[in-house]
C-alpha cells in the first residue's frame, strides 16, 4: 500500500510557494504522492482563487526529489491532447519519472465547460475523453502518429522527447462508483481513482463497496486481456485507522482527503495531517 495527499488547486493551495512547501513537507513526512485537482472555475458563483495545476506541480517538482506528483483529476475532454502531452512529458522529465495523470470528465460540467462555450453533452465529452487518452498514449510513444477520431485529429506528427516513464506516464481514471462506465474506462489504463459514498465528509468507503469495486475492475481487466499487468486501485477519505484491510482487498493506494467545507482549502489542517504521516499499520 502506498499513500497520497489530495488537495484542491484553489484557496490557500493556489499560491505556488505554499504548494511547494506542502509538497516538501509531504515528502519529509513519508508520503508517497501529492495529487492536485484541476479546475478552472469549479463552482463559478463562489469566485474561488484558483491556480493552474501544472504551474503548481512544477513548483512542487522543484521542491522534492522522491514524491510522486499528479492530478486528481484532469478533465481531458476540455484540453487539447497535444498541449497536455507536452506539459506532462516536460514534467515527467523534470521529475525524473514521477508524474501521474489522473483523468476523467470533470465537474461541474455546466461551469467548467458551458461557461466557455463548450458542449455540456456528456456523451460527446466522454467520447472526447476516450479519444484524448488514446491520442496521449500515441503521442508519448515517440513514433509517427496519425489518428482520426470523431473528436480528435492527429496528422503525421512525432513528439520528442518522450516521457521518462515507459510505455507512458501512468493514467488513473476517475469517476463516480457505482457508475460502471468510468470504471470500465479505468480498466483499460493503469489505475482507478473512484469517487465513492461519503465524499463530502471524506468518510472512508464501506468495505463491501470496495470489495465490489475491486471485483468489477479485476473482471474488466481480465476481459481486456490485462489481468497479468500492474494496475492501481486508489481509495480515499480521511483516515481514522490503518489501511491493512483495504490492502487485503486489493487496494494499492490510500488517498488522504479533507472533508468538503471551509477547511478543504485551508493549508493548516492539511499540514497537521501531513506531519502525522501516512496511516500505515
Amino acid at each position: 500500500m502506498r499513500y497520497s495527499i489530495n488537495v484542491p488547486n484553489f484557496g490557500e493551495f493556489a499560491d505556488p510557494h505554499v504548494f511547494a512547501d506542502v509538497a516538501r513537507r509531504a515528502e519529509e513526512a513519508g508520503w508517497d504522492a501529492l495529487l492536485i485537482w484541476d479546475h478552472i472555475v469549479e463552482e463559478k458563483h463562489l469566485h474561488r482563487a484558483i491556480a493552474d495545476p501544472w504551474i503548481l506541480l512544477t513548483a512542487a517538482a522543484l521542491a522534492t526529489s522522491r514524491l510522486r506528483l499528479g492530478t486528481a483529476i484532469t478533465p481531458v475532454a476540455r484540453r487539447r491532447p497535444a498541449k497536455l502531452a507536452r506539459e506532462i512529458t516536460t514534467l515527467d522529465r523534470l521529475t525524473g519519472g514521477r508524474m501521474i495523470l489522473g483523468a476523467g470528465l470533470g465537474a461541474p460540467v455546466e461551469d467548467e465547460y458551458g461557461s466557455f462555450g463548450d458542449t455540456t453533452n456528456t456523451r460527446v465529452l466522454a467520447e472526447r475523453l476516450d479519444e484524448g487518452l488514446h491520442a496521449l498514449n500515441l503521442l508519448w510513444s515517440g513514433e509517427p502518429v496519425t489518428y482520426h477520431g470523431n473528436q480528435i485529429t492527429v496528422d503525421d506528427v512525432v513528439f520528442l522527447p518522450t516521457p521518462v516513464q515507459r510505455p507512458r506516464v501512468p493514467i488513473w481514471v476517475g469517476g463516480f462508483w457505482p457508475n460502471k462506465a468510468p470504471m470500465r474506462r479505468a480498466a483499460r489504463w493503469d489505475g482507478a481513482i473512484p469517487v465513492m459514498d461519503g465524499m463530502v465528509e471524506a468518510r472512508p468507503p464501506d468495505t463491501d463497496q470496495v470489495r465490489e469495486l475491486v471485483k468489477f475492475l479485476h473482471q474488466c481487466r481480465a476481459d481486456n486481456g490485462l489481468a497479468d499487468q500492474p494496475f492501481d486501485i486508489v481509495i480515499g477519505g480521511m483516515s481514522t485507522k490503518g489501511t491493512g484491510e483495504l490492502a487485503d482487498l486489493g487496494v494499492t493506494w490510500w488517498d488522504e482527503r479533507m472533508p468538503w467545507g471551509d477547511e478543504l482549502e485551508r493549508i493548516e489542517p492539511m499540514l497537521r495531517r501531513i506531519e502525522q504521516g501516512p496511516p500505515r499499520d
